[in-house]
C-alpha cells in the first residue's frame, strides 16, 4: 500500500515515493466542492447511518448498481412521488456489498476502499460475507465524537473548504459557522445556474426567490443584473473567492441590453424557446466574466454534461441521480466572444473544466497557453481517476505548462472521501514527475518544487486563498 499507484519501474517508483513524501501531510486546499455547509454549522452534527453517509447521496455508487438492474428504490434513493423505497439500511448495505465486485478497478472502488482504511481504520474487504461487520464497524466509528464533521475537518488537515451555493441561498449555515467561533475556514461559492439557465425547472420560482433574498424587485433585465450583483457582494462578504457555472456547451454571445431584455421578458411570460435559453446562457457567461473582472471572484466554468439523460430516472427520482452523460465539446470558437473582451483582463481568472477529454490537447491547452485569464481545472467527474489524471498530465502540460493549470480540487459531495481524493492526486502527480526525471526532462530539484505546486500552491494561488 505504501507505493500504490506508482510505476513498477524501480527507479521511477523510488523517486515517486520520495516526491510523495514531501507533500503527503501537506494541508488540503479544497477550493471547489459540494459538501453541505450545515455539516459544520453546529459542533455536534451526526451523519446518520452508513447508508445515509456513503450510499444514498453517492450517484457514483447507485448509477453502477442501476446499470446492473438493481432498482434505485432498493438502495433507499427517495422518489419524487414519495412512493416506497427500502428503509432497512442494513438490507441496503448488504445489497451494495453483495454487488461490490462491480466496482473492481473503478475510481469508486478505490475511493471507498481508501476511505474505509484511512478515515475509519477498517481493513476488511467489501464483500457479502463482511457486510454486517463492516456496517457495525462504521456505526461504531460514527458514534464517536471524533467522527463529527468539525473534528474530521481538523484531522483531515483542511486549510480551507469551499462549498457550492445557489445565488438565492441565504448562507444561513455559513453565518452560523462564522458566529460559532469555530476556527475551520469554510467559505461559500456563488452558483447562479438556476436563475441564469432559462430552461431550469422552476426558473420562475428561482427568480422570485432571487428577488426576495436580494431585496430587488426583478421586472426586467437590468433589475435582474442588479439583483445578481447584490448577491455576489453578499457572497464576497461571507468569504467567497469564486463563482461556479455549468453549461451544456461553451457557447458565448454578447447581446445588447435590448436583446437581453427581450429574451428575459419572454422568459417571465413563460414563452422561452430553446434558442432563447442557449443565447441567454451564452450572454450571461460574458456578463459573469464582466462581474468577475470587477469584483475579483474567480470564475469556474464546467462544460459538457448532458444532464438527466435517462428520462425514466428523472421522472421517478429527479435531478442528479447518476444519469448525466458527457457530450462532445468545442471551445476555440465558442469562447471567442468572451475572450475577445476579457481574455487579457488583469483581474479575471477563469478556470475551465470539461467532460470531453479530446479538447485537452486540441483546444484547452493551447487556449490556456496564450490567454492570461485562463487556467485549466483538473480532470473532472468521470475522469477524476488515476487514468484520467495520467491522461491529463500527458495531454495538457506540454502545451499549457504546469503554471497555467489550477492544481487539484476534489469536487465532491462525499465529505469523508476528501483525503482519499487528494491522496490519489498527490500520488499520481509524484509518479508523473518521477517519470519526467528519469527521462531527463526535468531535474529532481524541479520535481521537488513542482510536487508542492501540484499538491498545494497552485490551487491556493489560483483561487486567491491567502487569508
Amino acid at each position: 500500500m505504501v507505493d500504490r499507484y506508482f510505476s513498477p519501474e524501480p527507479i521511477q517508483r523510488a523517486l515517486a515515493r520520495e516526491l510523495y513524501a514531501q507533500v503527503k501531510d501537506s494541508p488540503l486546499i479544497c477550493p471547489h466542492g459540494h459538501v453541505d455547509p450545515r455539516l459544520f454549522a453546529t459542533p455536534d452534527y451526526r451523519f446518520g447511518t452508513p447508508v445515509d453517509l456513503l450510499i444514498i447521496p453517492d450517484h457514483y455508487i447507485f448509477r453502477m448498481l442501476y446499470s446492473q438492474r438493481i432498482p434505485l428504490e432498493n438502495l433507499g434513493v427517495p422518489r419524487r412521488d414519495g412512493g416506497w423505497v427500502e428503509t432497512d439500511h442494513r438490507k441496503i448495505w448488504q445489497t451494495v456489498c453483495d454487488h461490490w465486485y462491480l466496482f473492481r478497478g473503478t475510481p469508486t472502488g478505490i475511493w471507498l476502499r481508501d476511505e474505509l482504511r484511512g478515515v475509519f481504520g477498517i481493513e476488511l474487504p467489501i464483500n457479502s460475507a463482511n457486510a454486517p461487520a463492516l456496517y457495525d464497524a462504521i456505526v461504531d466509528r460514527l458514534a464517536n465524537p471524533e467522527f463529527q464533521p468539525r473534528r474530521l475537518f481538523e484531522r483531515f488537515n483542511i486549510e480551507v473548504l469551499a462549498t457550492t451555493d445557489a445565488a438565492t441561498d441565504t448562507l444561513e449555515y455559513h453565518r452560523a459557522i462564522r458566529q460559532s467561533g469555530w476556527g475551520g475556514r469554510v467559505i461559500p461559492t456563488f452558483r447562479p445556474d438556476a436563475v441564469v439557465n432559462l430552461d431550469t425547472d422552476g426558473w420562475h420560482e428561482h427568480i422570485e426567490q432571487l428577488s426576495r433574498v436580494s431585496g430587488v424587485t426583478i421586472s426586467d433585465y437590468r433589475t435582474y443584473i442588479t439583483a445578481l450583483e447584490q448577491r455576489r457582494t453578499v457572497f464576497r462578504e461571507m468569504g467567497a473567492k469564486a463563482t461556479d457555472h455549468a453549461a451544456l456547451t461553451a457557447f458565448t454571445e454578447s447581446l445588447n441590453d435590448r436583446e437581453a431584455d427581450t429574451i428575459f421578458q419572454r422568459a417571465l411570460k413563460g414563452e422561452t424557446t430553446v434558442e432563447d435559453a442557449r443565447r441567454f446562457t451564452g450572454h450571461m457567461l460574458i456578463e459573469m466574466a464582466r462581474m468577475s473582472s470587477e469584483d475579483g471572484l474567480v470564475m469556474q466554468l464546467h462544460i459538457g454534461s448532458y444532464r438527466d439523460h435517462n428520462p425514466h430516472i428523472f421522472a421517478r427520482f429527479g435531478r442528479d441521480k447518476g444519469a448525466d452523460i458527457p457530450i462532445r465539446g468545442e471551445f476555440t470558437r465558442n469562447l471567442k466572444p468572451l475572450l475577445d473582451r476579457f481574455g487579457d483582463h488583469d483581474r479575471l481568472t477563469m478556470v475551465l473544466f470539461t467532460l470531453d477529454e479530446t479538447t485537452y490537447s486540441r483546444e484547452l491547452a493551447p487556449l490556456a497557453g496564450v490567454y492570461p485569464t485562463l487556467r485549466l481545472g483538473p480532470p473532472w467527474w468521470f475522469f477524476d481517476s488515476l487514468n484520467g489524471m495520467n491522461r491529463f498530465f500527458d495531454t495538457v502540460m506540454e502545451t499549457a505548462g504546469l503554471y497555467n493549470t489550477a492544481g487539484f480540487n476534489d469536487d465532491t459531495r462525499a465529505y469523508p472521501s476528501i483525503p482519499a481524493r487528494h491522496d490519489l492526486w498527490r500520488r499520481a502527480s509524484a509518479n508523473w514527475l518521477a517519470g519526467l526525471v528519469v527521462r531527463d526532462i526535468i531535474t529532481e530539484a524541479d520535481a521537488s518544487e513542482m510536487i508542492v505546486d501540484l499538491a498545494y500552491r497552485l490551487a491556493k494561488q489560483t483561487y486567491n486563498l491567502e487569508p
